[in-house]
């Protein structure tokens, strides 16, 4: 049976599809197979930005000795964790329960039923640091699966069992209080390491959603502490190696293996993590008017256009970590780090000095073969801002000429809905209509490719080609959040419209009993365990995300069925927002909404004029708005809501009851939280 990934959209698995292995991607056909055969399923879970997995991939897939035992003895599966995380969420829960960690590549064998009986990540092509070899582990499973397939069986089946048994339950929990944000700060307050500004840890993830929780009640609450916290997290960012000090937008995450202690980041850039944190710095820039949240919210939002941005309007999925150096190898970081030498190059002696001493480019290297990472190391880093401002674009220009990290191209629903959001808001607080104008280019491709005629979202799409992959619960919380976030800045109401389709799909087939929300919809494929996990991880969870878009969309319209679903589904945060606040960020930040409202801000008047901007500007949590001309035919929050003497009005309500409508933008920004901006 030969590979058959020829004709998947995800490049992940394009990668693959010339591999001696007879990758077959997820589907019934694969387990019939096995069962046919009577030999287990080996699935395999990466992405295409994984860079063990481009490892295992060239140790033991690409061998032909390798290729032909797992082809003898075992079915395999190919599976893109960002174009199935249903499948990768339900076998990733099962590893971590196993083994007690998890990642990626995932190795999985099961049962033709896809009951999973042995596990594990990457395993070398031979045996070292106590690890076994990959072939050790085909060859051991073979044996038992051939030996010993009753102890097989009983290990599949207690695990599916366990895994079935796993629910979650929130009734009775209500919804979050006062209370329940107070202990949640308190709980970070003891996770942060005041003198850096990092939460504690030696691998260091972008807290974006935390953050986000941290600005909203600062914003309710008026805590300082929460502010101090969220601009102490932005700054440490910044400065660090994880923010591309060249070229905008932040990589993975960062860790300490560099010398003399400095931060070394994983070079993969990833949509969903410039999205999330474009939007973090605009908030804070909205907040507190820090100059240096405005140039990374910009340069972070050019980022994503300028590298990640598809010929059909929507954004790509991720940056390689890897590409090729000098030398023609490929080599994780190389498009990043810089020597002295070559800064001289780029800059002349004198300017290679500065650059030097700005960025922290060391004789001897802070990360591999005597090259460094780039960082802001000086306090007074705001300090020759211009010269810092032309060193940047000459670095730039000339990394241009580098060969260039590997993209997927996959467009990933969700995380498109996430870039909607970001580059709609970035745009319309620093006057930059052109990124408006690439949020609503992406919203049209959510609409015309992924949407489909029934709202029912496929996950991916690439080249305009939707992947055939059914939507989860977080395309449907984050597409409509970029939708929302879109209706409010273009005051064009057919994005209120397509949220609303969309957060009616979530109604119906993603909700649980006592407001518990499903990753799956109830007609989605039935895999060995329905998913569910109310948790952030390096996006919202799915959860809150709609729980969020439910609460912003019943503010808009007036649904009493769309407010108690989003009260219902929150019950998990009262439950969980206190005990691991760090993995319920998003979910805090919501609840920060409901504690407040939210507001809701209806201008009647011109989109784009004073108001309008004025309201958009407010930073009271949540706030939804609502502008244009009277008449309501486009929002119903502009219903019976007329100009008072002629002139542009807001009227502000929260809980049935409105404040007297104003004409005045002072009056206005008072109302809303008159931040900083």
């Amino acid at each position: 049976m030969p590979n058959r990934l020829a004709q998947a959209t995800s490049p992940y698995l394009l990668q693959h599809a010339d591999n001696p292995v007879h990758w077959r991607p997820w589907e019934s056909d694969a387990f019939e197979e096995a069962r046919r055969r009577d030999v287990p399923v080996f699935l395999s879970v990466g992405y295409s930005a994984c860079h063990w997995c481009h490892v295992m991939a060239h140790e033991s897939f690409e061998d032909d000795e390798t290729a032909a035992y797992l082809n003898e003895h075992f079915v395999s599966v190919k599976v893109d964790r960002e174009e199935r995380p249903d499948v990768d969420a339900v076998y990733m829960e099962a590893v971590q329960a196993a083994t007690g960690q998890g990642g990626w590549p995932m190795s999985v064998f099961m049962t033709p039923d896809g009951e999973p009986f042995y596990f594990g990540t990457y395993f070398p092509p031979e045996a070292r640091h106590g690890m076994p070899s990959f072939r050790q582990v085909l060859e051991g499973v073979h044996n038992a699966w051939t030996s010993r397939r009753d102890e097989v069986g009983e290990i599949a089946g207690k695990i599916t069992r366990d895994l079935a048994e796993r629910q979650l339950s929130t009734a009775g929990s209500g919804t979050p209080t006062e209370e329940t944000q107070a202990r949640a700060l308190l709980r970070l307050t003891r996770d942060i390491d005041a003198a850096s500004g990092w939460f504690k840890g030696d691998t260091k993830f972008p807290p974006s959603m935390v953050i986000e929780f941290l600005l909203r009640h600062h914003e309710r609450a008026g805590s300082v502490a929460a502010l101090e916290m969220a601009e102490g997290l932005c700054g440490a960012m910044a400065r660090s190696s994880l923010y591309d000090q060249v070229g905008g937008g932040f990589h993975r995450y960062v860790l300490t293996p560099g010398t003399g202690g400095t931060l070394v980041p994983h070079f993969e850039k990833m949509l969903y993590d410039n999205a999330l944190l474009c939007r973090v710095y605009a908030h804070l820039w909205r907040t507190t008017g820090s100059e240096r949240a405005r140039r990374v919210a910009l340069e972070t939002a050019d980022f994503m256009v300028r590298e990640l941005r598809t010929a059909e309007g929507g954004f790509a999925s991720a940056l390689d970590a890897d590409s090729e150096d000098g030398a023609g190898r490929h080599v994780e970081g190389a498009y990043y780090v810089w020597t002295p030498g070559q800064l001289r190059e780029v800059l002349g002696e004198e300017d290679a000095v500065f650059a030097a001493e700005y960025f922290g480019v060391t004789p001897e290297g802070t990360f591999e073969e005597g090259a460094s990472v780039l960082r802001l190391p000086r306090a007074d880093d705001g300090a020759d801002a211009d010269r810092a401002a032309r060193v940047r674009a000459a670095l730039l220009a000339a990394r241009e000429l580098r060969p260039r990290p590997g993209r997927d191209d996959k467009v990933v629903a969700a995380w498109n809905g996430l870039a909607v959001a970001a580059l709609a808001e970035t745009g319309a607080y620093f006057d930059r209509p052109d990124l408006v104008e690439r949020a609503t280019e992406a919203a049209d491709l959510l609409v015309r490719v992924h949407m489909g005629d029934t709202a029912r979202l496929d996950r991916t799409s690439r080249d305009g080609r939707a992947g055939g992959h059914a939507g989860v619960l977080e395309d449907y919380g984050d597409v409509a959040e970029g939708f929302l976030a879109l209706a409010s800045v273009t005051g064009e109401g057919v994005w209120l419209e397509f949220a609303g389709f969309l957060l009616d799909i979530v109604l119906l087939h993603f909700t649980g009993e006592g407001g518990q929300l499903y990753d799956a919809a109830d007609d989605a494929e039935q895999l060995i365990r329905r998913p569910q996990d109310p948790t952030d991880n390096a996006t919202p969870a799915g959860w809150t995300a709609a729980a969020g878009a439910l609460l912003s969309y019943a503010a808009h319209t007036g649904s009493e069925a769309h407010r108690t679903a989003a009260e219902g589904a929150l019950g998990v945060v009262k439950a969980l927002g206190p005990r691991v606040p760090r993995f319920t960020g998003w979910g805090l930040a919501v609840a920060e909404a409901l504690l407040d409202g939210p507001r809701e801000v209806a201008v009647a008047g011109p989109v784009g004029g004073e108001l309008h901007r004025t309201a958009l500007l407010g930073t009271v949590p949540g706030a939804v708005v609502a502008a244009g001309e009277t008449g309501g035919a486009e929002f119903p929050l502009l219903v019976d809501r007329p100009k008072v003497g002629g002139a542009p009005t807001a009227y502000v309500c929260r809980h049935f009851v409105c404040d007297a409508p104003t004409t005045d933008a002072r009056e206005l920004a008072r109302a809303l939280g008159d931040g900083g901006a």
